[in-house]
């Protein structure tokens, strides 16, 4: 029942489960015994309505239909990244994703279950995870991208209005106490 994962899975690409998702929600509905049937019908909704959504700033996770669930979570929120997966998920192929952020509670914020790749989502999380955190997204410094002649000229110019600064708080300090501005004590 395994599916082969291709090594070269675009995450972005990745919204819905896999159909061995359905599967197992099925089997785990035989535990409700005699309420089967609407232990099947909540797992059938929620594998229907299920959806997923890897972009540039987070992941997305949504579901239901009477009762909407959405949930969103930045790539800098991450805390840990938790792969999961029982005796019946592992005999479909499949694993879940568990995301936890700083938020204080002990369970995971979001766990993207229904996933063949998992692994590989779960390196795709930790690579946007540490971008995120290093703002590799972000402008690089000044000193990366001046010369060193720019560098200097900015150099001086913060020297001379350090200077200006300078002589425009003595020249406020002696109006406030009637003196001469000069930085010295004014004579009475």
């Amino acid at each position: 029942m395994n599916t082969p994962v291709t090594p070269d899975l675009q995450v972005s690409t990745i919204d819905r489960p896999h159909p061995n998702l359905l599967k197992y929600y099925l089997l785990a509905s035989l535990l409700a015994g005699p309420f089967y049937p609407i232990a099947a019908l909540a797992s059938w909704l929620r594998y229907r309505t299920l959806r997923y959504r890897f972009d540039d700033e987070g992941v997305n996770m949504r579901w239901g239909i009477l009762f909407r669930k959405d949930i969103s979570l930045t790539y800098a929120r991450l805390q840990d990244i938790h792969l999961e997966s029982n005796a019946f998920e592992r005999w479909l192929g499949l694993g879940r994703v568990q995301l936890q952020t700083a938020s204080g509670s002990a369970k995971a914020e979001m766990m993207i279950e229904g996933l063949l790749e998992y692994e590989q989502v779960r390196d795709y999380l930790y690579d946007r995870m540490r971008g995120a955190r290093s703002g590799s997204n972000s402008t690089p410094p000044l000193a990366e991208t001046a010369s060193a002649d720019e560098l200097v000229a900015v150099a001086r110019a913060l020297k001379a209005t350090t200077r200006e600064l300078a002589a425009l708080r003595r020249a406020l300090e002696a109006r406030a106490t009637g003196g001469p501005g000069d930085g010295t004590e004014p004579s009475r």
